[in-house]
Parts: structure tokens; sequence; C-alpha cells
């Protein structure tokens, strides 16, 4: 062995959410691991995703509830300022994107932090930098996350577009901002810099808002983005960007758009050719890793997180991270399952989900039974617009969305349902709190039939 080769038990590529928590656990168990990132400790969800984007949501839902006053208890008058919001993202959530904290937690476990982009050259090996090699005796933990998939739209390249990075970093709220997607991400920030006072745009090349989500969900969310003066522009294809001066200009099928800001949120994407996972005999071309029940995708290696293609959630990788590290340790524990994965639109209703849409269960050929029923008596009084809409396959629920104040909470107990397959009958015996907003559940398993 070289002098310049390091050995360690385990190899962690990515100290996201998924790999700090593998790479943090080995340490801490004893195993000699070094965890190698090329960007900040923590990966996406501390610093641009999960918590700053829902401080600057809490900061808009304010907004809202203070021009709900009129008409239900009084007057009252809304000035937004920006300061404050980017003033908390940068000290409070990202101590101005620094990760020094996260890295010496990690270092004080006993882990050996790598800083640089790591490739694959072995199964069991990892170059870094071009320069370090490591060499596990365990094995390889691939957890490096996901990159903003920008697409190639003609004279979109070179331009000063954001992805949510720079949308989440600002320090000024643009004038107007147009957004390409209108999935969870694009439609979370398109609210938010509209309940700023920014002119926004909304531009899916799907038939509706969040098209992964159930039709009426989108549905919902558009006529809120109407309400809230949020032009949205659905099944409609962007053929081309320019860029002059200080605004954006994006062509359409149907017409043309401009706006101070761009921003691009078009999906996520993995780059499995640059991660050399060839060398440890896995299929580059693929959009993600293929993994096992229990993380494992070949001898000596392992995937959490995103780069297995099972969900961009921190949760997903969490809970995957659990998985790969009882596997590495030899102890016993559960194996992985994804028939309830739970997600959140955070959007004001949220939209929260589980398991499969009304769409996917028929794809798989399931004995579908339907329901949507709007919220119940605590919608009225809140004044507050939402649905409950129930899969079932047979006597269990497949799937389950609801869209509403909380809906993300609420979807606590859709989950259970859907994780522990419990009976429609047995849910229909509960007793159901009145008047919440979860009673809504109790009236769509009565329509389910």
């Amino acid at each position: 062995m070289d002098a310049e080769t390091e050995e360690f038990d385990v190899i962690v590529l990515g100290l996201g959410p998924g790999g700090e928590e593998v790479a943090g656990s080995l340490a801490e168990a004893g195993l000699a691991v070094a965890g190698v990132e090329a960007g900040l400790v923590g990966g996406e969800c501390p610093y641009w995703g999960c918590v700053p984007s829902k401080m600057m949501i809490r900061a808009a839902d304010l907004l809202a509830e203070g021009r709900r006053i009129p008409g239900m208890s009084g007057e009252a008058s809304i000035s937004p300022d920006w300061a404050p919001v980017a003033r908390r993202i940068r000290e409070e959530a990202t101590d101005d994107w620094d990760d020094k904290a996260a890295a010496d937690r990690f270092i004080g476990k006993g882990g050996t932090l790598v800083r640089g982009r790591g490739k694959l050259t072995g199964p069991r090996e990892v170059l870094v930098g071009g320069a370090r090699v490591l060499r596990a005796r365990r094995g390889v933990v691939v957890a490096t996350g996901s990159q903003a998939a920008v697409p190639p739209i003609p004279g979109l390249h070179g331009t000063p577009y954001w992805t949510n990075h720079q949308a989440i970093e600002a320090e000024r709220m643009p004038e107007s901002l147009i957004v390409l997607g209108g999935g969870a991400v694009g439609a979370e920030l398109a609210q938010v810099y509209a309940r700023f006072g920014a002119r926004v745009t909304v531009i899916e090349a799907a038939g509706s808002l969040l098209p992964q989500e159930e039709p009426e969900a989108g549905e919902l969310i558009a006529k809120v983005f109407g309400g809230e003066g949020v032009t949205v522009r659905t099944g409609t294809a962007v053929t081309r960007v320019d860029h002059h001066g200080s605004a954006f200009t994006v062509m359409t099928e149907g017409g043309s758009h401009r706006a101070e800001r761009l921003l691009v949120a078009t999906g996520r994407r993995t780059d499995l050719p640059a991660l050399g996972v060839g060398a440890a005999g896995l299929d580059e071309s693929a959009r993600a890793i293929e993994v096992d029940d229990h993380m494992r995708a070949a001898d000596g290696v392992w995937a959490v997180g995103d780069v297995t293609g099972k969900g961009n959630f921190t949760h997903m990788a969490t809970y995957q991270a659990k998985i790969a590290l009882a596997d590495i340790l030899g102890k016993p524990g559960p194996t992985a399952a994804y028939h309830a994965v739970p997600r959140v639109t955070f959007t004001d209703p949220e939209v929260g989900a589980v398991g499969l849409t009304e769409r996917q269960a028929r794809e798989q050929g399931l004995d579908v039974r339907v329901a949507v029923t709007p919220l119940s008596a605590r919608g009225w009084i809140a004044r507050s617009e939402g649905f409950v809409k129930l899969v079932a396959d047979g006597n269990v629920l497949a799937g389950a969305t609801c869209a509403g104040p909380s809906g993300g909470e609420v979807l606590g107990l859709l989950t259970l349902a859907v994780h522990a397959r419990i009976p429609v009958e047995r849910l229909r015996s509960m007793i159901y709190a009145y008047p919440t907003f979860h009673r809504a559940v109790e009236d769509a398993l009565a329509g389910l039939g």
C-alpha cells in the first residue's frame, strides 16, 4: 500500500441527512469512519431545503393570516418586510451557510471529515479530489443526494437564473418572478414570494400543479394561487429563455412572460457517472442506484437517500440510513418498505399525501375504491378550503391525501393506516373528535361504500 492511501472501516460518500446519520452512528459505535463531503456537512435540508424554506413559509403564512382578519375579527394593515426573514435564515438557520457546528459534531463522534468530491474507483475504494485515496475494510455508503435538474431550454444556459439555493439566499424581494415548475418546491416558493409582494407566474409543463399528486390537489392550489394573484400556466412548454439587462423573458407556445428573476424548480437529478459507480459494478446509465431491502447495492456498497430513487425526502434518507446502519453493524432490524411513504407540500393550504395516488393504484391493477370529501365543519368555521381523498385496495387503504390547514399533521393518522394496513372497517369504528380537521377522514371513510 502506498503512503497516500488511507484505510478506514467504512467510507461514507456524502454527509447530508442520511450520510450524516450513518457516518456519525458508525463512528459512535467505534468504527473508523471517513465522511467525504464536497459541500456543507448536513446537506441540502438545513441550508437550502427543509429548515430555511419553512422559515420563509411561516413568515408568509403570518402575512396571509393578517390579511384574513377583515370580515372575521376586525381590521388589519399588513406591510411585508423581507429583511427579517432573510436575516433569520442567515443567522439562525444556516450560520451564514457555515457548517462548522455540523462538522465539529461529526468529528466529535470520532469520524474523519474529508473535504472534497469523492469518486468510486472500486467497490471499497474512493478517490477524493483526484489525489487522495481512501480504502474501506467493510465498505462504502453512497449518500450523495441530488442536485437541481436544469432543463436544456434554448437560451437558459449562461443566464443568472435561480435554483432553490438562490431563492433561499435572496436578501431582497424582486418585483417579479417566473417559476419554472409547479411541483412542491416551485409551488411553495411561488406562494412565499407572492405573499411578500412579488408578481409571480408559475409555468408547469404538466396539466396541473403538483403533477405527482392527486389532480384535486393541483386544482385546489391553482384556485388558491389565482385568489392570491399568482398567474398559473399549466400544460405549457417553454421554448426559449432570454435575459437582457435586468429582466428575463420566457417564451412559450402561447406567448411570453417577463420578470426580474427566474426560478428553475423542475426537479432533481443524480449523476451516477460522476460518482464512478461503474467501478463498483453498478449501472452508471441508470437514473438511481438500485438497492435491496437492506440498502445493499453491491458487495461492499450500500446506498441511502435521493441517490436510491425512492423519494427525495429527508425522512426517506434517515429511514434508509437506519436500515443500512443495522446491516453494516450486523444487527437485526426491519427491512425497507415503501408502500406508505409520506410527503407534504407546505403550501397554504398544505397538501399531505401518503402511498399511492388513484392513478398509480389503477395502473397497478388494484381493487380500487375511492372517496373524496371536503373538509368538515372545521373547514367551514375557519373559512378554509381543502379535502380528504382516500384510495382503498379492497379493504385497506393504499393511499390518501389530506389538503387543508395542517394537512401535513392530519396526514399522521392516514400514514399509520396505510403503513399498518388497518382494515377500513377498523378505521370506521374509531371515534373522531369534533370539530377537527381530521374528522373529514371519517366522512371520507363513509364514502368508500
